[in-house]
Order: C-alpha cells, then sequence, then structure tokens
C-alpha cells in the first residue's frame, strides 16, 4: 500500500474524481497504455480515447494524475502546473513533457563552457510551466573555476537558484534533494549527455537508469529513452526526461518575459510603446546596450524568443491569427493613405 500524499495526491483534487473511480499517477506512457501508481501499487490501464484533443495537450503524461475505473483511465485531472514545448518537427502540435511539478532542474554540464543562451531558453520554457526553475550543473568535479562557471550562468538567470553538482564526489547533492520534499516532484530537462541519468541515480541512493560514458570533451552520451516518474527515499518524486534535440516553444510570452525580466524592464522604459529597439529616439534598450548594462547577445536571444512564441501563438490560436490579419491590414491601409507615398 502506497499512501496517496508521498505521490504528491492533495485532497482538494478529490472533487474531481468521477464516481466509481480512484486516482492514479501517471509513472510513464508507452504506446496507448499508462503505467500508473495507485494507493494498492503499480498496474497498467489503457488511457480512453475522448482524453486526447488536436492540439495534443489534454492526453495523459508523466505525472499526471488520472480517475481509473477498472483497467481504463477515463479521465486526466486539472494540472497545477505542465512543461509544454511544441513537438519536434515541422508542428505546431503540444507536448506536455511533465505535468503537476513544484520545480524544474534546468539541467546543464560544467564540463565545458556554460551555454547561456540554451539555459535562458530552457527557463523560459520553465517558468511558463508554472512550476519554481532552478538551474542545476553537473560534472563541477571536470571544471576548474566552479565558482565563476555558476556565477556566470547566475547573472542572466534571473531570479532562480543555481546549483553546481557532481554525481562522482556527491558535492551538491544534498541541496538538490532538499528540493524534492516528500510529496515534491521534480524534472528534469535539458539536452543530451549533461548528466541528467547519472543525477538522477546519484538522488535516488541507487540506479535508476543506465548512464553512458564519458566522451573526450566531457560530456556523456544520451541514455535515457523515454520519460520516466521515479519516487525517490524520503518522498520526493522526480521524472527523468530523455534529452531534447530542439526546445520550442508553445504559445506562452510571459515565460519570456520572466526569464528576460531585465530585458522587458528596459524595454517599457522606451519613449515609444511600439519601439523596435533599434535607433528610434528614447529607446532605453538601446541606451543600456551602449553603457554596457544589457549584453547585446541577451537583447538578440530575447528578440529571437519573443518572435519564436509570438509565431506559435499564431499558429495554434485561431482568434490572434484574425488580430494579426487585421493589424497588418490597417497597417497597409495606412500607408496606401500617406500624401508623400511613392507611387
Amino acid at each position: 500500500m502506497t499512501h496517496l500524499s508521498e505521490l504528491g495526491w492533495t485532497p482538494d483534487r478529490a472533487a474531481e474524481l468521477p464516481p466509481g473511480t480512484v486516482p492514479g499517477r501517471v509513472l510513464r506512457v508507452d504506446r496507448g497504455r499508462l503505467s500508473i501508481v495507485t494507493a494498492d501499487g503499480e498496474s497498467r490501464v489503457h488511457p480512453a480515447a475522448a482524453l486526447y484533443d488536436e492540439d495534443g495537450v489534454a492526453g495523459p503524461a508523466v505525472g499526471d494524475w488520472v480517475a481509473v475505473r477498472g483497467e481504463l483511465a477515463v479521465a486526466v485531472l486539472t494540472r497545477t502546473s505542465a512543461f509544454v514545448r511544441t513537438g519536434a518537427g515541422r508542428t505546431s502540435a503540444a507536448q506536455v513533457v511533465a505535468a503537476n511539478l513544484d520545480v524544474v532542474l534546468v539541467v546543464d554540464a560544467l564540463a565545458a563552457e556554460a551555454r547561456v543562451r540554451r539555459v535562458e531558453r530552457y527557463l523560459a520554457v520553465a517558468w511558463s510551466s508554472g512550476a519554481t526553475p532552478v538551474v542545476v550543473l553537473t560534472k563541477a568535479d571536470l571544471c576548474d573555476d566552479v565558482a565563476a562557471a555558476v556565477e556566470q550562468v547566475a547573472e542572466d538567470a534571473l531570479g532562480v537558484e543555481v546549483l553546481p553538482v557532481s554525481s562522482v564526489t556527491g558535492e551538491g547533492i544534498e541541496a538538490v534533494r532538499a528540493l524534492l520534499g516528500p510529496g515534491r516532484t521534480g524534472a528534469m530537462v535539458g539536452p543530451s549527455g549533461v548528466g541528467k541519468s547519472s543525477l538522477a541515480n546519484a538522488l535516488a541512493g541507487r540506479p535508476l537508469a543506465a548512464t553512458g560514458e564519458i566522451r573526450d570533451d566531457g560530456r556523456g552520451r544520451h541514455t535515457t529513452t523515454a520519460r520516466e516518474l521515479h519516487l525517490l527515499p524520503g518522498g520526493g518524486l522526480l521524472i527523468d526526461t530523455p534529452g531534447m534535440r530542439e526546445l520550442a516553444l508553445y504559445d506562452d510570452l510571459d515565460g519570456v518575459e520572466t526569464a528576460y525580466a531585465d530585458v522587458a524592464e528596459l524595454a517599457a522604459g522606451c519613449r515609444y510603446r511600439d519601439c523596435e529597439h533599434r535607433s528610434e529616439p528614447g529607446c532605453a534598450v538601446a541606451a543600456a546596450i551602449d553603457d554596457g548594462r544589457l549584453d547585446p547577445a541577451r537583447f538578440m536571444a530575447w528578440r529571437k524568443l519573443q518572435a519564436e512564441a509570438h509565431r506559435q501563438l499564431l499558429r495554434v490560436d485561431a482568434r490572434a491569427r484574425a488580430q494579426e490579419k487585421a493589424r497588418l491590414r490597417s497597417f497597409h491601409r495606412q500607408l496606401r493613405t500617406q500624401p508623400f507615398r511613392q507611387r
């Protein structure tokens, strides 16, 4: 028997349960079958076809709570948070990587030079999830100057804790474990080879996932092949995810603005509301770049993610598409009526 609170269950969810069902937490999703854990232990069930939608958001994902009747999951209970990305490839469909998270562990490695822009992208999606992001920098034992590397990342990871760890020496493992207290759920996200599997094993105190050999450049080889939820000693829960070759934003600009709060604040101080931050007079962003307060690379990364999120919003939101078309029509109409327009 497993007490539901150990799995992250809260009593307020009970009102959502349809009559004659029991709650189960999704451990893994495999080709139309769900591995779940209930108060009676682990089992495999089929998800009802009605659970899925065209956008790909509603269907059960790892970390979800589902209502189970017999061998069928008949409902997905309301999520408190979800790490969502656009599916890989040329698609606008969403992919829920993990659900009902308290913390998102954005993992990168200290074995090579920190990829600050990559960390920022993951943080933008993590902030959009509704969970608290934390940056975990692995392979600290392979870094010559850990403090300097942490400071470099922390400068741009505004409002986010940055923890250096080593799965070899044990450095920092307890600090990460402290984030995952009884009933709290965390998900590790990051590219392949940064040490997520080794970190999962270190947190569990036993092998949860196979680990790959270390390459000459200090990076590991990708080993995790499917998202899976694990119960840790002490009651925490951890979702290990495969490395992501690409991480595309879905449709949430809020996460971008939070991850780049310093740039957004500067932009709000521009003289004109529609400032393009190029050569307009009174541009606070350009002034900050000129006097060294803002890294041009960080500004360009902000613009890129803003544009990406806007394009994706237009793909998935019919109302947003209509508004954009109306805006463009109005813009071109104004051009046609300008008295000094060249013909």
